[in-house]
């Protein structure tokens, strides 16, 4: 099965729209509003000393973390943690592959789609990969994350 593919977006896409590096707390500090298929999107403001440019709405998400906890069996949660705070990964059980990446002290990338924001960020899960053998992936999330914000219109 082709995780990339859905009949819920054209194109047969899993997501209308790629997903956004984002930071914990850019979601943390986001607003909540109505996209415009009806569903909740957030607007974040972007990372960086650039000029700031418009808020990002953003539903789809690119987090990375290390993993503080694991709870449950069957709908697994993971709290993860970035360089500004902590996050929720729900759903990582029935990620192809992600078992692998269940482990505290593993640094990992998420992608999924926001649940909520407050009072802690919560992202449903549809790919993890373990980053842990490569420190530049943490060490360079953040400058990552602010380059791609300042780029996007």
């Amino acid at each position: 099965m082709n995780a990339s593919r859905s009949p819920a977006a054209p194109g047969g896409a899993l997501f209308p729209n790629p997903p956004i590096k984002v930071l914990a707390s850019q979601l943390r500090e986001s607003q909540v509003c109505l996209g415009p298929r009806g569903k909740n999107v957030y607007s974040v403001k972007r990372q960086g000393s650039a000029s700031p440019g418009p808020p990002l709405a953003v539903s789809v998400v690119w987090m990375q973390g290390t993993v503080l906890e694991v709870t449950g069996d069957q709908n697994t949660t993971v709290q993860l943690l970035d360089e500004t705070g902590t996050f929720i990964v729900t759903g990582a059980s029935s990620v192809p592959r992600g078992r692998p990446c269940l482990h505290r002290g593993k640094y990992v990338m998420v992608m999924g789609s926001v649940q909520s924001c407050t009072p802690e960020p919560v992202v449903r899960a549809v790919k993890m990969a373990d980053l842990s053998e490569n420190p530049f992936h943490q060490s360079g999330w953040r400058l990552e994350v602010e380059d791609l914000q300042q780029t996007l219109p």
